[in-house]
């Protein structure tokens, strides 16, 4: 039996840029060519794989379905072929992860890794859009929400500890009641799942006026700017763990409410876990997560 494996890898190169103007810049053939050997596929397999909308390229339901077959398989084909020729002596990884935690937590502790693994050529993806991991090259997402995503596989990062937070000169570490801190300007992170009327509820406050406030849709801006005194933040200790081990931010509330919760979570298709860089990455992770875990909780 015949296989059109050029047609193949042709449909696979469309599918993944979802472009088929960006897949033969890719290929070094013209978008005609690419068309070709698409429909040269399709006929072969008997099935539409691919359709317009508007200027866009799409995938029908087979064509998602086959993508969704062959990518791995694929994609293991051409790392093996580039490294037998020797055009590349290292193993791309993709993580995608959130700006947040991208540059609070994963980036001061990426050298470790990048040092015990040099065959690794790591590329650190920092965006809060989810990924479409039949259409994106992204190997693995440490993704901020609630774990629900079916199809996928899931595991939490690691459970955090949101507590109110400030610069020393803004108010001392413990030297506030709950109450007190309404005399303060509050920074909101506005997509944070721990929010201050919740926090306040546990902690039996009431607000009783509108309260001063400052709101940013991204966490490490909050934290930034709690640092540098704009006000009071309520962040998770894993997103703040270098400032509050380094003294730059308090909590100043006397026995705050325990408010946990686990918001940051490995995902990626099951298939993903069979990849040597995955298994890789995903070990180092879990230890350096262990490692912040334990020093969080000697120092309570």
């Amino acid at each position: 039996m015949h296989i059109p494996l050029r047609a193949i890898g042709v449909f696979h190169a469309v599918a993944r840029t979802g472009s088929v103007t960006r897949a033969a810049d890719e290929l070094g053939v013209t978008p005609s060519a690419v068309s070709q050997q698409i429909q040269s596929l399709e006929v072969s397999l008997g099935a539409t794989l691919i359709g317009k909308s508007g200027r866009n390229v799409v995938l029908t339901e087979a064509g998602e379905r086959y993508f969704e077959m062959i990518q791995a398989e694929i994609e293991g084909i051409a790392e093996a072929t580039q490294r037998i020729r020797g055009f590349r002596s290292v193993t791309a990884l993709t993580v995608r992860a959130s700006p947040s935690l991208a540059t609070k937590w994963l980036l001061p502790r990426l050298a470790s890794f990048i040092d015990a693994h040099p065959d690794i050529e790591l590329r650190l993806d920092g965006t809060n859009e989810p990924t479409t991991f039949q259409r994106e090259n992204v190997d693995l997402e440490i993704r901020h929400g609630t774990g629900q995503w079916p199809g996928l596989f899931v595991e939490g990062l690691v459970e955090e500890r949101f507590r109110p937070v400030c610069a020393p000169q803004v108010a001392a570490a413990g030297s506030l009641d709950a109450a007190e801190l309404l005399r303060f300007r509050l920074i909101h992170s506005v997509k944070s799942q721990a929010q201050w009327p919740h926090w306040f509820e546990l902690a039996g406050v009431a607000p009783t006026e509108r309260w001063r406030r400052v709101s940013f849709d991204r966490t490490h801006m909050a934290i930034d700017a709690a640092t540098a005194g704009f006000g009071i933040a309520l962040e998770s200790d894993l997103m703040m763990s270098t400032e509050l081990k380094a003294g730059r931010l308090v909590c100043p509330v006397r026995n705050p409410p325990a408010l946990s919760l686990t918001t940051q979570w490995v995902t990626c298709p099951p298939d993903h876990l069979r990849l040597g860089k995955v298994k890789t990455f995903l070990a180092w992770l879990k230890h350096e997560r262990d490692i912040w875990r334990s020093e969080r909780d000697r120092t309570l």
